[in-house]
């Protein structure tokens, strides 16, 4: 709930604490991630949200400010850029006073602590923020591991340091996980640097599953369904000829630049097509941006915990099928899909961002969108009516322009879904698995897509 009026009123006139800072800047990014990273690690767990206070001065008094929602969007979006990490749970709104607006950034204390602003981590210590020393990190950490909420932050306890590749955390993990300010004066030894990290749990000795899928010799030893199953097909169903199939597997630092060097190189293909006597264009058949693109978000989305499903990659002669074990998370539903945003796997989201093979939180498949109808591509469908997988479909574009019919070229349509169950489509149509077009008044079964413009 936001703050009333008089809420405000009085955080504005009490002094700056461990819970209130206030500023006169507008756009001083910087200060505001440093609080939001520093309320979020809510170093004396006081379990109460803090407020960051923008257009009042330390005194309190208002200086005639005014907000635009542009700005308001602006603030909220620190949230998912990337350099707050693990992500927070925070509100952003404004309230109108006589003597000009306030903008209120909200942030609770977050379970997964400690949380780091571009590898730093922030606290409040009364009125001030500062860097976290050893001691406060040890406390951060130590809290994070009590309140673990997700699978991949939890203990594997059958595993022991032996089974972290050590050398591959320290030459190819901490130096993009952490500043390089804070790495030049870290004395903590390497079992302190991996718990803070949340790759190691210090309360039973042994890392946790996060830190076994990033950096394990053997991931799949413990967990069995964490590869990537690939399988090219010479027709258009899984019973025609196998022409290829791999296995991506392996800790995600080696597997992942395997599977992006794997898709670079060998999905796209380009084909010089004809324009005029001078001049020829290529066809692409699927822009590789926007496979790896759902690749990664498939690694990063995956069920880990119980499934020994691995992720299956299969390529038709006129589509490609990525299907990975769990469906939505959490907050995110047929409804708000795919505006809403939320994480099965905290610590494997943040793993892979500052691996860089994720740009910024809550974007993946609008890049999709993006990058399909740049090349001209027929929109992805998601295939969402199992609850126990998340199913995309990217079409060959290729396959559609050269007019082979293995496949119906269709208009960019977004499918929503009714309270009554019945899919209703908004300018288009949408088809079963048969092939056969159905109209607006169809009803919703389990093979419901949703396409994506």
């Amino acid at each position: 709930m936001p703050l009333t009026k008089d809420e405000i009123r009085s955080l504005l006139s009490d002094i700056e604490n461990e819970r209130v800072e206030r500023t006169l800047a507008t756009d001083n990014t910087k200060k505001m991630s440093e609080a939001i990273c520093a309320f979020a690690n809510d170093i004396r767990d006081s379990k109460k949200p803090g407020y960051f206070l923008i257009g009042a001065d330390d005194n309190g008094k208002l200086d005639g400010q005014t907000f635009t929602d542009q700005q308001l969007r602006a603030y909220s979006g620190l949230r998912n850029a990337g350099t707050i990490l693990p992500s927070p749970a925070m509100m952003v709104y404004k309230e109108t006073f006589p003597e000009g607006e306030v903008a209120v950034i909200e942030v609770q204390p977050s379970d997964d602590t400690p949380v780091r602003y571009k590898g730093v981590i922030w606290i409040r210590v009364g009125a001030r923020k500062a860097e976290a020393n050893t001691e406060e990190e040890r406390i951060l950490t130590e809290k994070g591991q009590v309140h673990s909420s997700s699978f991949d932050g939890r203990p594997c306890r059958e595993a022991t340091i032996d089974d972290i590749d050590i050398d591959l955390f320290k030459n190819e993990y901490l130096p993009k996980a952490v500043s390089p300010v804070t790495l030049a004066k870290d004395k903590r030894n390497v079992i302190q640097q991996l718990a803070s990290l949340r790759l190691f749990d210090t309360r039973f000795n042994c890392p946790t599953y996060a830190g076994i899928l990033l950096l394990g010799h053997d991931p799949q030893y413990f967990i069995l369904g964490a590869y990537i199953q690939y399988v090219k097909f010479a027709g258009t169903t899984r019973a025609t000829k196998v022409l290829k199939e791999n296995r991506f597997k392996g800790n995600l630092v080696s597997m992942l630049k395997e599977l992006e060097y794997f898709i670079k190189y060998s999905i796209e293909s380009k084909r010089p097509e004809f324009v005029s006597i001078l001049r020829e264009e290529p066809r692409i058949n699927y822009p590789w941006e926007a496979i790896r693109e759902l690749a990664m978000n498939a690694v990063m989305h995956r069920a880990y915990n119980g499934n020994n499903s691995p992720i299956k990659f299969y390529e038709y002669c006129d589509r490609i099928e990525i299907d990975n074990p769990g469906n939505l998370y959490g907050k995110v539903n047929l409804e708000n899909f795919p505006n809403e945003t939320d994480y099965r796997n905290l610590n494997i989201a943040e793993i892979m961002l500052n691996l860089g093979y994720v740009n910024r939180f809550g974007s993946g498949v609008n890049t999709v969108s993006t990058l399909l109808e740049e090349n001209k591509s027929n929109p992805a469908e998601f295939l969402l009516g199992d609850y126990t997988t998340f199913k995309v479909i990217v079409q060959n574009a290729d396959v559609i322009e050269n007019g082979t019919n293995v496949i119906e070229k269709k208009p960019n349509v977004i499918v929503k879904i009714a309270e009554d169950g019945n899919v209703n489509g908004v300018n288009g149509t949408m088809r079963n698995d048969s092939g056969t077009m159905r109209n607006d008044s169809g009803t919703m079964r389990n093979d419901t897509k949703i396409l994506i413009d």
